[in-house]
């Protein structure tokens, strides 16, 4: 009976050490560590697409607000303030800016000799509408030069309003646009230098024409005054009878 017992134990720890052999024969080391190896990099592989999206989200959201458009315009203001100087202009009186029409009224008014046949009237009606226009010319600088001024003010409150959205800009369309009504500003101050230029230099031109026509018709005058005739001679006067 001892001897049974003893042989079933033998045969048990054969059978297990037989199964625990197997179950130990089965596991490789090689491979799992292989497994683990791709799982890893397979891991590792998830991670750089994650971060990749990532990037590619913040990416467009960055796109997103380069595109987004500035929600202030400030080109309807500076249209508005260019127009005050283009009225005056358009509203000059005398001398016309027009170029076929200011040449030949100017012709007319400032001719480089009068002739014999031009009466006296006539020259000096010439010589009164030439004291207005330059009058005229004159008036209208300093109306140009006053507008001028008063401009100033509109362009400070666009200038402050643009460089307030340009530097709280959120893209590159938004500072586009910014930048883009600053360079508006600038030019619209440019064309109002422009005009008020204009406007002293045709005031200082038409002065300086008219002393010329003046001159012109002060010739004639004295011309008229002196005559054709014979000229006095003076001769010695007795008034004693010496």
């Amino acid at each position: 009976m001892k001897t049974l017992r003893l042989a079933a134990v033998a045969a048990l720890l054969c059978t297990v050490s037989s199964v625990s052999f197997a179950q130990w024969a089965v596991f490789d080391a090689a491979n799992f560590a292989q497994n683990l190896l791709t799982a890893a990099r397979e891991l590792q592989q998830i991670d750089n697409q994650i971060t990749q999206l990532q990037n590619e989200a913040q990416m467009l959201t960055n796109q997103g607000r380069n595109l987004r458009n500035l929600n202030f315009n400030a080109l309807s203001q500076l249209l508005a303030t260019l127009a005050t100087t283009n009225q005056l202009i358009a509203q000059a009186q005398g001398l016309t800016f027009n170029v076929a029409q200011s040449q030949t009224t100017f012709n007319r008014l400032y001719p480089s000799s009068y002739g014999a046949g031009v009466s006296n009237s006539q020259m000096v009606q010439d010589a009164q509408t030439r004291w207005q226009t330059s009058v005229q010319a004159l008036q209208t600088s300093t109306q140009m030069q006053s507008q001028a001024a008063q401009n100033l003010l509109s362009d400070q409150s666009v200038l402050s309003g643009l460089v307030t959205q340009s530097q709280g800009a959120v893209g590159a369309l938004q500072a586009t646009q910014a930048t883009n009504q600053l360079l508006a500003l600038i030019a619209r101050q440019a064309i109002q230098s422009q005009q008020l230029k204009v406007s002293q230099d045709r005031a200082i031109a038409l002065d300086e024409a008219r002393a010329a026509a003046d001159e012109a018709q002060a010739e004639q005058v004295r011309s008229r005054f002196i005559g054709t005739g014979p000229q006095y001679t003076p001769q010695p006067v007795n008034f004693y009878g010496n």
